[in-house]
């Protein structure tokens, strides 16, 4: 398990940040990268999040000196994150019927599945969508995404599990499992 992300920590990177330090930059990009992509990922193509989370980090370290408080840069680039969002044509266009494989290296029949997930989770509401994304995708835990997008931890949980619960609905899945009632 992760050391767990302590604000003292993002607050002395983003000072560094402002001074030029690029173990910093490196340092709140590779910790806040997963955030981004998932946000960005949930509304485009795997391609296309990948170069706007790029781009996200260009406008936010463009604009470090514009953060109030160095202990909310996730909370900070989440919301620069929303709003740069991909060209409106690829906003519109149906991404349910996008042939993207988006699980490289996989079984035909997992990439299938997990494919079908990600649309799924795509048409949830914007808290649930980056929560799972987060979870699924990127494999964190509660307590790390609390970490990097600044909500609480009861949040975190209530986004899951209310996510996972639309989930289950939307791919036709019961939310029982084996040895409940």
């Amino acid at each position: 398990m992760k050391a767990p992300l302590e604000p003292a920590d993002i607050a002395s990177k983003v000072q560094d940040a402002r001074q030029g330090v690029q173990t910093a930059f490196a340092w709140l990009h590779r910790t806040f990268a997963p955030l981004v992509y998932a946000i960005h990922l949930g509304m485009t193509s795997r391609e296309q999040a990948e170069e706007l989370t790029q781009e996200t980090f260009v406008i936010a370290f463009r604009r470090l000196d514009q953060l109030r408080d160095a202990t909310s840069f996730g909370p900070w680039i989440a919301m620069i994150a929303r709003r740069n969002r991909p060209r409106r044509e690829v906003l519109g266009r149906d991404l349910a019927e996008s042939e993207e494989p988006v699980w490289v290296g996989t079984s035909p029949e997992s990439m299938a599945l997990a494919d079908e997930a990600l649309r799924a989770i795509r048409h949830l509401p914007g808290a649930y969508r980056e929560t799972l994304i987060l979870r699924l995708v990127e494999g964190l835990s509660g307590p790390e995404i609390a970490a990097l997008t600044g909500l609480t931890p009861s949040s975190v949980r209530v986004n899951l599990h209310r996510g996972m619960s639309q989930l289950r609905q939307a791919l036709g899945v019961s939310g029982q499992t084996e040895g409940e009632e």
